[in-house]
This record gives structure tokens, C-alpha cells and sequence, in this order.
């Protein structure tokens, strides 16, 4: 299997940090950008000195969320934003032929009632509710394996 450009959008939250330290070191994945509004411009090392003595550490840098850039430059996008602002990332990204994994909990239920009662607003992307994956291989590894758009299952997994 070839390596993939991966990018994380909200890379210095909790979240931001797992994925920045499993992807460092994952065979399959290039980690090519990170993104930060708060941290832009400094690099990864800097923010995450335990990540200092890594190769690509002094030179990946955190940038803004740029979508267009995105697009271009990596295959897998990551989504480590809050729920709500998750799926307005979405929609460009899919629409530009990236593969989305999304953290927050903006594709983890199917129904965009069920999302207004637990986060008190409309749904921001209802048309992207039905092609998103359950992130959860156990029950759902052919389905992940072939979707665009993956709903990480969080910290609570368990089939729906």
C-alpha cells in the first residue's frame, strides 16, 4: 500500500495531538499538514515538544485552515473541530474528492432531529448524514474501507 498525504484541521486540541502522534509514526501515512488559527506559522515541534526529535517536526508547520490547499495537497483529512463546524469543513473537502474522518459528532447519528435535540441547532450539512460510516470496524470495516466520509465513533463506541 502506497503512502497517503493526511492532513489534520484542529491539530492542537486533545484530539489534534493523538492523530499528530499516531500518524508521525503511521507506514501508511505522510502527515503533511496541520492546521491551527491559534498556532499558525510555528511548527509542530514547537507546539508538541515531545514530537521535537521527530524528522518532520521542525519543518511541518501549523497553517490556517485552508480548503482549496487542502484539497490539493492530501487525500485524508481529518476533522478535529467541534461538532457544528466539523461539517461546514466537510462539504468542500468531499466535494474535492478528499476522504473525510470526522471526530466531532457531527456524523454520528443518522437523523438531523436527532442531532438538534442533542446539540440544539440544525444540523449543518443534513444531505451528508446518510453516506457517513460509523467508524466502528468491528461491525462496520467493509462499509469504512470504501466511504468518503467517516464518523469517528468517539469515546463512548458502540453500535447504533
Amino acid at each position: 500500500m502506497q503512502k497517503q498525504n493526511v492532513a489534520i484541521v484542529g491539530a492542537s486540541g486533545y484530539s489534534g495531538e493523538e492523530l499528530v502522534r499516531l500518524l508521525l509514526s503511521h507506514p501508511f501515512a505522510t502527515l503533511s499538514a496541520v492546521t491551527s488559527r491559534q498556532y499558525a506559522g510555528k511548527s509542530l515541534g514547537e507546539i508538541f515538544p515531545k514530537f521535537a526529535n521527530h524528522p518532520g517536526a521542525k519543518s511541518l508547520r501549523f497553517t490556517e485552515p485552508n480548503l482549496e490547499s487542502l484539497a490539493k495537497d492530501t487525500q485524508i483529512v481529518f476533522l478535529a473541530l467541534p461538532h457544528g463546524v466539523a461539517a461546514e469543513f466537510a462539504v468542500p473537502l468531499l466535494k474535492a474528492g478528499c476522504k473525510v474522518i470526522d471526530l466531532s459528532a457531527d456524523f454520528r447519528v443518522k437523523s438531523p432531529a436527532v442531532y438538534r435535540e442533542f446539540y440544539a441547532h440544525q444540523h449543518p450539512a443534513p444531505e451528508l448524514l446518510a453516506q457517513a460510516v460509523y467508524g466502528l470496524p468491528e461491525v462496520y470495516r467493509s462499509q469504512i474501507k470504501t466511504s468518503s466520509l467517516v464518523a469517528s465513533p468517539g469515546c463512548y463506541p458502540m453500535p447504533r
